[in-house]
């Protein structure tokens, strides 16, 4: 898997990409925003078919133990589904990397590890 991610990273910029996948053509994007909705995820959720990529958003949201002896649970609040093709997806994750990428080159590597990130701060 890290070999896939770093292929990603060395990818090429989506401009490039642009410029491939329409046959070198000069092309002009206009941007409508005026139906657009902003919305916060701190988690997400993924599915998948043979011809689409499905990614839920949403919120982790700490919900406290009815009962004493119950563990607590996390629900998982969906707000958005996105569906898109698997070329859409790829230049998402392509697109994604390299901003990481960028923004740890900036501010250094981001811990996955929750626990490392909590004895960091310590």
């Amino acid at each position: 898997m890290a070999k896939e991610e770093k292929n990603l990273a060395e990818a090429k910029p989506v401009e490039e990409q642009v410029r491939e996948q329409t046959g070198q053509k000069q092309v002009r994007l206009r941007m409508d925003e005026r139906n657009m909705t902003t919305s916060y995820a701190n988690a997400f959720r993924t599915n998948s078919t043979a011809e689409e990529v499905m990614l839920d958003f949403g919120l982790n949201l700490a919900a406290p133990a009815t009962k004493q002896e119950e563990p607590p649970e996390i629900i998982f609040q969906v707000n958005d589904r996105v569906i898109m093709n698997y070329y859409s997806a790829k230049r998402l994750a392509i697109t994604l990397s390299q901003l990481i990428r960028r923004h740890e080159d900036q501010f250094g590597e981001l811990e996955m590890d929750m626990s490392k990130r909590q004895k960091a701060k310590s």
